[in-house]
């Protein structure tokens, strides 16, 4: 009998708004670490959580929705779909942070370091002028905070794809 993957898309967009909503939170805890290392790690510490979130939350869409039975690479596709509609959720936050909350200086200023990072670590020429061309602004940061947690979530949907699946005998 074939897998039934129907609801995949559906259930991961239903599923990511709890995440997402999470993942706003933790980011409000990024924003207060400038003024407190108490707030740097609490966000680091809900930073750890969200494997354990995405492990539960593939649980529950297998024992809710797949009827307690889902292949590694079904429950693997759940996870990085999962991941993507919770980026596109915190995605708002983060651009409302770059645009209206983080000082003007705060992207130039990041930018910088890493162009002095590089510099010093004898990085590429290359390299170095490409990072240094770069125009950042809140509408970049909030999609690369989309492709990195798209990212993420390909490899941390590994291990919970694999706790997750089970096959019908």
């Amino acid at each position: 009998m074939a897998e039934n993957k129907n609801f995949l898309l559906k259930s991961a967009m239903a599923y990511a708004i709890p995440l997402g909503t999470f993942w706003c939170g933790k980011y409000i805890f990024f924003m207060l670490s400038a003024s407190s290392s108490f707030f740097f790690g609490v966000y680091w510490l809900l930073t750890a959580t969200v494997p354990i979130i995405t492990y539960y939350q593939t649980w529950r869409y297998r024992q809710d929705i797949v009827g307690g039975t889902i292949s590694f690479f079904h429950a693997w596709q759940f996870g990085v779909l999962l991941y993507f509609f919770a980026a596109l959720i915190v995605s708002l936050v983060h651009y409302v942070f770059y645009q209206y909350i983080a000082p003007p200086e705060l992207l130039a200023d990041s930018l910088r370091q890493v162009v002095e990072f590089l510099q010093k670590s004898d990085a590429d020429q290359q390299m170095t002028d490409s990072v240094e061309s770069m125009q950042m602004n809140p509408i970049r940061m909030a999609i690369q905070g989309i492709l990195n947690n798209v990212f993420y979530g390909i490899f941390l949907s590994l291990p919970a794809a694999w706790a997750v699946s089970r096959k019908k005998s």
